[in-house]
């Protein structure tokens, strides 16, 4: 019915409790979710989940906040791709939220690091033919520059993903959208300070709509502050459900089949 399609569940704290977190997605008929990776260090273990569960998916790629790991090349992440049950590239993009706390004062033109890692995953995704998982933090207007420098306007080649944890604006929404993009919201759609969020999930098309947790980020109301996990993804498409006038069974099974469409997935 439905599924999350961006969660992180490779955290050492969920090993634990994999049983009873699996056991809470089946009574909330959450049926499939695609474990993202956010490091290579951290790639066989997400791996394994998918490996181990014939409804778990895994993507490869590094965050773009993520310093001190092990830079990806393109070799690297067309040879993970390649794996079985490895769906996507990503979670890539950009990040320049709160820079000067969180990047030692350092501007918007020290970060060509994190431009250079972000293309190189595109140009993965493009060589392997696998969709790219972006995530845009306060850099959207370099997030959609890149992207169309590096060829994904939604042509044929193109890559394509999804905008994972959408946040930002309409402007920004319409602008990925007419890339060919995907366009997922989280639990952060129920949080009553989320109303502008709320009227962009409320044009999105249909046939673009995802749903996800984050997990175990960024857990829906009633929930929020708890720990997150996937199966309350079903709170998210209660909210769809609400704005768009659509029964909730509706947004699960138009969103699943999004989901299909856009990752292809298949049993290993």
């Amino acid at each position: 019915m439905f599924v999350d399609s961006h969660c992180h569940l490779s955290f050492p704290e969920f090993a634990p409790l994999m049983s009873e977190i699996r056991q809470q997605m089946a009574q909330a008929r959450v049926d499939r979710a695609l474990c993202i990776c956010t490091t290579l260090e951290e790639f066989e273990d997400v791996h394994a989940l998918a490996m181990r569960y014939d409804n778990f998916w895994a993507s490869v790629g590094v965050h773009p906040d993520n310093e001190g790991v092990t830079e990806p090349s393109i070799g690297k992440l067309l040879e993970l791709a390649a794996r079985p049950k490895v769906l996507a590239i990503g979670e890539t993009g950009l990040d320049y939220y709160q820079m000067d706390q969180r990047k030692g004062g350092r501007s918007v033109a020290d970060l060509d690091w994190q431009r250079d890692r972000f293309r190189t995953h595109i140009r993965a995704a493009r060589q392997c033919g696998k969709p790219l998982v972006i995530h845009t933090r306060a850099s959207s207007a370099d997030t959609i520059a890149i992207l169309k420098e590096e060829g994904e306007d939604g042509s044929a080649g193109s890559a394509g993903g999804v905008f994972h944890c959408f946040t930002e604006t309409a402007e920004v929404a319409r602008a990925a959208l007419d890339l060919g993009f995907h366009i997922s919201f989280s639990g952060i759609l129920t949080f009553k300070s989320a109303a502008d969020l709320r009227e962009v999930a409320s044009f999105v098309p249909l046939d673009r709509l995802l749903i996800e947790t984050d997990s175990p980020y960024l857990a829906p109301v009633p929930f929020r502050g708890k720990t997150n996990n996937p199966s309350y993804v079903p709170y998210v498409a209660a909210q769809l459900a609400s704005l768009r006038g659509l029964p909730v069974e509706d947004v699960g099974a138009l969103t699943s089949r999004n989901f299909e469409t856009l990752f292809r997935p298949v049993t290993a």
